[in-house]
């Protein structure tokens, strides 16, 4: 009789693939207490789920860490949120944690989780929606229950940090039946009170002591609201929708009350700084501004018309000295030409060829007498010496040939 005989590695690989092709399985809630909790040094979780019928082995590993929001401890009530299936090598199934929660939250998360996906998806988180806090708020509204703690720390911290600034108070049910109607109207009555920002939340809870903060109606009201919204609702671990759907996010009330209230002293002596700051740097401006006055005072001395003029003076004395310094040398120049040819002048001059026993004729009529032609017998003429004149009477022309 032929038999089909399988090995352990395929029997479990069988097994883990019915596991995966499980749906539910994929995703599922487990509700029981928790034993054998151990915290690897790896980061991983070993621990184990038991309930009055039995034992179911768990396992989160330290990349899912974030879905755990407190420390396990033996002995607690939890809701896991994971998958099971099988480990081959023990071929023992166990479940991997994705997300753990105390009991009594497991459904409610399921629903905070879907109606966040949902209005995830509309995009009322979208960070181009959300509006800024203005940096010095003068009235603040707060909606939040009229007693307890979260509106006592926002007066405290406000008195502290600015007493100038006014808080109006919409005094809201915030947990039970009616919580979220009550939330919607605060928020839409300190609207139209024309508030500068608005602080909406209450202290810490359970997720049940939360949940009129995870209304889709609430949600709405914060983003359709016009004046920008600070939620505070619990503490640091505490997450609600009004939180991702708000302008900005708080971790509690007291946190709030800090980041919408500017402290007054922190802003006086920032003053202070900008004052000294501003003192120096005009002591600064003012002496650079007396040097540069200086150095104009100077400019301006030196470009003084009456300096001008003394330069102008001083240019034309230089000129007229460098003039007669010009003409001297003409002078002399001339001089010593005139000299030259005074000398030439003097070799042709007629006194002194008489000076050498020559002696010049003149007709009666005043004409040089040059030639026999032009003298007759009788003729009256003036014979000039170097010591006067002689007048004599021609009484005979007679021509001689030169050779």
């Amino acid at each position: 009789m032929a038999r089909n005989v399988y090995t352990v590695k395929q029997v479990n690989a069988y097994i883990k693939n019915m596991f995966t092709q499980d749906y539910m399985l994929n995703r599922i809630y487990v509700k029981g207490e928790v034993s054998n909790c151990k915290y690897h040094t790896s980061g991983h979780i070993y621990f184990s789920l038991k309930d009055e019928s039995g034992t179911i082995a768990c396992v989160m590993f330290a990349g899912q860490r974030g879905g755990l929001s407190f420390r396990m401890s033996e002995g607690q009530q939890v809701v896991v949120l994971g998958s099971v299936n099988v480990y081959e090598r023990s071929g023992s199934y166990q479940l991997y944690a994705r997300e753990i929660h105390l009991d009594g939250d497991g459904l409610l998360y399921e629903r905070f989780q879907m109606l966040k996906k949902e209005l995830e998806e509309m995009g009322m988180f979208a960070p181009e929606y959300k509006k800024p806090i203005p940096a010095y708020a003068r009235r603040i509204g707060v909606v939040t229950a009229s007693t307890g703690a979260a509106i006592r720390d926002i007066m405290n911290i406000t008195a502290r940090r600015n007493p100038y600034v006014q808080l109006i108070l919409y005094p809201a049910q915030v947990q039970g039946e009616g919580a979220k109607e009550s939330i919607v109207r605060g928020i839409q009555m300190l609207e139209k009170a024309d508030v500068d920002v608005m602080i909406v939340g209450r202290g810490g809870g359970s997720i049940e002591d939360l949940w009129a903060f995870n209304e889709e109606e609430v949600a709405r009201a914060i983003f359709n609201c016009s004046i920008p919204i600070i939620s505070a609702v619990g503490h640091e671990t505490d997450t609600t929708i009004a939180d991702y759907v708000a302008d900005l996010r708080a971790p509690t009330p007291s946190a709030a009350a800090e980041l919408a209230v500017s402290d007054v002293r922190q802003t006086e002596q920032r003053l202070q700084e900008y004052q000294f700051k501003m003192n120096r740097l005009l002591a600064q401006r003012i002496q650079m501004e007396r040097l540069h006055l200086k150095e104009l005072q100077t400019r301006l001395k030196y470009l003084h018309p009456r300096y001008k003029l003394q330069e102008h003076q001083q240019r034309i004395v230089e000129l007229e000295d460098r003039l007669r310094a010009l003409m001297d040398g003409k002078v002399r120049d001339a001089r010593h030409r005139m000299a030259i040819y005074m000398e030439i002048m003097k070799g042709l001059s007629p006194i002194q060829k008489l000076n050498h026993g020559f002696s010049y004729v003149e007709s009666e009529s005043g004409t040089v007498v040059k030639s026999i032609e032009q003298v007759r017998p009788q003729d009256l003429l003036s014979v000039y010496v170097t010591d006067g004149v002689i007048h004599a009477v021609v009484e005979e022309v007679k021509e001689e040939q030169h050779g």
